[in-house]
């Protein structure tokens, strides 16, 4: 199964499969609580709520063009998945539209912020595996895009926080001149980048070890025989000493911390520095 997903086709049924999703969440956590989600499908629901027009064909009005500029300047894989979200999206909204869901859709009835909680989680989430695919959910991810090729070296940041703080303001005016839709929006967007977040940055964490240290082959040997991980040796020089050293980097999981610092205990002369790794790939093996 995970071989079919990585491959050419498995990844645009994946692609294919968050859209579904992402238009299943719009129909029964955003709609029905009158609140602007972020980015361009934000403006989109904005537009959908005062001129009655679908999202659907709203979504398709907007990414086609810049899918066309993805195309061409970007990445082709890049667009075609893009594509596919996009007219997923749009059809599933388009069809779900003409159903009556007020039987199964979230309102805020009981509580306001549930609507958006769960709509933010599943926009993080489709957002984070679709990139991971090489995709997007269109609007300023293609112009993120398109910027990151053509400057590499520019910040986003702004332009992101300028569309979502837009779409923040003008949702006071559109839903009745309340500060609940405001509100609501700030949730949902906080609550999709920071799962979209985590999802780039991958579930495969761990810890890295660098440690300075004069016995390399005693202390590699028993992180080894006790961590089941590999060691990295290299040679070094203490610059205040004057004496030669030797680098251990060592990547292990993270509740084996203890055991880590258990055999550091056991070389007195020994110093280590730990930071975090977002990701392993390759030949490493997650120890129960």
């Amino acid at each position: 199964m995970k071989r079919f997903l990585r491959s050419t086709w498995g990844s645009y049924l994946a692609v294919a499969g968050l859209a579904c999703l992402m238009g299943v969440s719009y129909e029964l956590f955003v709609f029905p609580n009158a609140f602007a989600p972020a980015g361009i499908n934000g403006l989109a629901t904005m537009l959908q709520y005062l001129l009655h027009v679908n999202i659907g064909y709203l979504s398709l009005l907007i990414n086609l063009p810049l899918i066309l500029l993805a195309w061409k300047k970007v990445d082709r894989d890049f667009a075609r998945k893009t594509l596919v979200f996009v007219l997923v999206f749009s059809g599933i909204t388009l069809i779900l539209g003409q159903v009556d869901l007020s039987g199964i859709a979230y309102d805020s009835g009981s509580s306001a912020i549930l609507g958006p909680v769960a709509a933010g989680v599943v926009s993080g989430a489709v957002y984070g595996w679709v990139i991971r695919r090489n995709g997007s959910t269109g609007g300023t991810d293609i112009v993120a895009a398109w910027v990151r090729k053509k400057r590499p070296e520019a910040s986003l940041v702004w332009l992101i926080f300028t569309l979502n703080a837009t779409v923040a303001v003008l949702s006071f005016f559109v839903y009745g001149y309340q500060f609940e839709p405001v509100i609501l929006c700030l949730i949902y967007c906080y609550l999709s980048s920071s799962i979209s977040d985590a999802i780039l940055k991958g579930g495969k964490s761990a810890l890295k070890f660098e440690v300075i240290t004069r016995q390399p082959e005693a202390l590699s040997h028993q992180l080894m025989d006790q961590l089941h991980h590999g060691v990295t040796v290299l040679q070094a020089e203490g610059m205040y000493s004057e004496t030669p050293r030797y680098l251990l980097i060592c990547v292990v999981n993270r509740h084996q911390v203890v055991r880590f610092q258990e055999v550091l205990s056991r070389f007195p002369d020994t110093f280590a520095y730990v930071s975090g790794v977002n990701e392993t790939l390759g030949n490493f093996k997650h120890i129960a």
